[in-house]
């Protein structure tokens, strides 16, 4: 099946936005995140939204021409990302929702469980609307960031958020680095490596 697949710009924010809150409303890690499901309604999108500006402001976003899948990626350096002091977990929280000390939590676990030292593509995200799931459009878009990966020699990092993506991963080659994120009283996040396929 080909899937036409284009580079998003700034004027497709609304669309990325839209696009990752339906795909991640029913995920296990967005139901812990925000555990009520009306309080989850209501600020769902605006971690979307703080998601897909951090990107399009240091990396890059691949969306299906049909609008129905969405990618976000960023190169990382080899080293610690400088922050300039700045306390960004706390800073996502005070943007997104001030009194839910989860939405700080899982940024600094997850920030502690990223690997340093070696330049890497993160997929931060990746979602596709709940009625096109299946169909092959996550691996459709990651193929050319991991073929891209393998002709220059490039790791690649994600978090899996549920056991079905894990498996996806896995066939593409992407193994669980052995540290998982255990949510206190909720799901479990894999963090997964992947090494150039040298081919």
């Amino acid at each position: 099946m080909g899937v036409g697949i284009r580079r998003a710009g700034e004027a497709d924010r609304d669309l990325v936005v839209r696009l990752l809150d339906e795909a991640f409303m029913d995920d296990p890690v967005s139901g812990w995140v925000f555990p009520g499901e009306e309080h989850r309604r209501e600020r769902h999108a605006g971690l979307m939204g703080v998601f897909a500006d951090a990107t399009f402001a240091d990396g890059y976003v691949d969306l299906t021409e049909d609008g129905s899948a969405v990618a976000l990626w960023v190169d990382m350096p080899a080293g610690p990302e400088d922050e300039g002091g700045e306390d960004a977990p706390a800073q996502v929280r005070e943007t997104v929702d001030p009194d839910n000390v989860r939405v700080e939590q899982i940024a600094r676990w997850t920030t502690r469980a990223h690997p340093v030292g070696r330049a890497h593509a993160y997929l931060w995200m990746i979602g596709v609307v709940p009625e096109r799931q299946g169909q092959g459009l996550g691996t459709a878009l990651m193929a050319p960031v991991l073929e891209r990966c393998d002709r220059e020699g490039l790791p690649a990092y994600l978090e899996a958020s549920n056991p079905r993506s894990r498996e996806l991963y896995e066939r593409l080659g992407f193994v669980f680095t052995g540290t998982a994120i255990d949510l206190p009283g909720g799901p479990t996040i894999w963090p997964m490596w992947r090494e150039p396929d040298a081919g």
